[in-house]
């Protein structure tokens, strides 16, 4: 009986200090609704910036708690909102998050300023439309970069990624690829 109650108040206690974390980017004004779906078991989704209108914005934050950046797209109503960088702790894990910030090896300035003056251990930016998931052997840290979520850009399919930070451990990474509509109705 003892052994059934510790297993049970110590999966308890692991579904309280986890997080799942739904992560996009490049929405440019259109949100899939498939990517709520995939969204859904999320207990926050994370924005790396272009949110591209309110609508959007409104429509996230309905649905989950939203942590967010604005992009170089984004107008001044989004970037009233949003800072250029977020930077935080979600469980014990050190988050910064930027829409233009580069990748390992090719940092943007001042993004690099900021991992050299003490690196997060999750570095997670957009902009570049191209999904990307990369250690940062430099500086030791995950670097993720969703991709693009919206049906604006160069891209040939719409990508979102969804996540589990449980205490130090980033883990379960998982990748949501959609075909992206050439033209809207």
């Amino acid at each position: 009986m003892i052994i059934f109650v510790r297993k049970y108040f110590k999966s308890f206690y692991l579904h309280l200090y986890m997080k799942k974390i739904g992560l996009l980017s490049d929405t440019h004004g259109f949100l899939d609704l498939r990517m709520l779906d995939f969204f859904e078991n999320c207990d926050e989704i994370w924005h790396t910036g272009d949110i591209g209108n309110n609508g959007v914005s409104e429509q996230l934050s309905a649905f989950k708690p939203v942590k967010a950046v604005y992009g170089n797209m984004d107008d001044y109503d989004i970037r009233s909102q949003y800072p250029k960088f977020l930077r935080f702790f979600c469980e014990e894990v050190d988050v910064l998050i930027t829409h233009i910030g580069g990748y390992p090896g090719r940092y943007e300035p001042e993004a690099l300023k900021m991992i050299k003056a003490g690196a997060p251990q999750l570095f997670l930016c957009g902009h570049s439309h191209i999904l990307k998931v990369g250690h940062d052997a430099q500086y030791g840290l995950l670097h993720i970069n969703p991709g693009a979520a919206g049906n604006t850009g160069f891209h040939l399919v719409k990508t979102a990624v969804r996540f589990i930070i449980d205490q130090k451990d980033i883990r379960e990474l998982e990748i949501l690829e959609l075909p992206r509509e050439t033209t809207l109705k």
